[in-house]
C-alpha cells in the first residue's frame, strides 16, 4: 500500500481530530502538559485547512498522521532565550501539532511524516524549519535531533500549562547556490 502525504481537506476534520485527542491522551500519560490546555482545537484545525496548512499523512486509505506546515512567520517564534535562532533573519516554516495513529508508531512514519513535509517546504523555497515542543516531550526532541534539527534555546508560546517549550531549527542548504560558489 502506498504512504503519502496530501493537504489536509474538510473532509479529514473528523480524523483529525481523533488523532490530536489520541495524542492528548499519549501526552497525558507520559505525564506531558503539552496539549493539555484545550488546544489545539476544532476551530485551529478548522482554520489550519482553510488556510491551506493542515496536512495528512495517509496509509493505504488511511488517515494515520497529521500536521501543520505554516509556511510564515510566527510572533512566538521572535524571542527565543536560553540560546538564538542560527538563522534569525531569515525566512523559516514552522511545523507544529505532529501527530501519528498510535497503532502505526512502530512504523517510524513520524520520520516519514517529517521528511516529507520538510521537502514540501523546500519545493516552496523555504530554507530554514523551526518547530518546538514541551521539555517533557522526549520522542518529538528525538525526532527532530534524529532529522538534524537542532535545539536552538528557549520560546515561549500561549499555553495556559506551560508555555516554556524548546525551540528547534533545520537549516538546509541552497543547493543552487552551494552550485554557484
Amino acid at each position: 500500500m502506498a504512504i503519502y502525504i496530501r493537504r489536509a481537506q474538510e473532509k479529514d476534520l473528523a480524523e483529525i481530530s481523533r488523532l490530536i485527542e489520541s495524542g492528548k491522551k499519549v501526552l497525558s500519560d507520559r505525564g506531558n502538559p503539552q496539549w493539555q490546555d484545550g488546544h489545539p482545537t476544532v476551530a485551529m484545525m478548522k482554520d489550519d485547512i482553510e488556510h491551506g496548512y493542515s496536512w495528512v499523512l495517509i496509509d493505504g486509505k488511511q488517515v494515520v498522521g497529521t500536521a501543520v506546515l505554516q509556511l510564515r512567520a510566527e510572533q512566538n517564534y521572535a524571542e527565543i532565550t536560553d540560546g538564538q535562532w542560527a538563522k534569525p533573519d531569515e525566512p523559516y516554516a514552522i511545523i507544529h501539532r505532529l501527530t501519528i495513529d498510535q497503532t502505526a508508531h512502530s512504523q517510524h512514519l513520524g520520520k516519514f511524516f517529517l521528511s516529507n513535509l520538510i521537502t514540501v517546504g523546500y519545493l516552496q523555497g523555504v530554507r530554514n524549519f523551526r518547530y518546538d515542543t514541551h521539555l517533557k516531550n522526549i520522542s518529538m526532541q528525538k525526532l527532530g535531533e534524529g532529522m538534524g534539527f537542532v535545539q536552538r534555546g528557549t520560546v515561549y508560546i500561549k499555553d495556559d500549562t506551560d508555555p516554556e517549550h524548546l525551540g528547534y531549527e533545520l537549516c538546509l542548504e541552497d543547493e543552487q547556490a552551494v552550485a554557484e560558489k
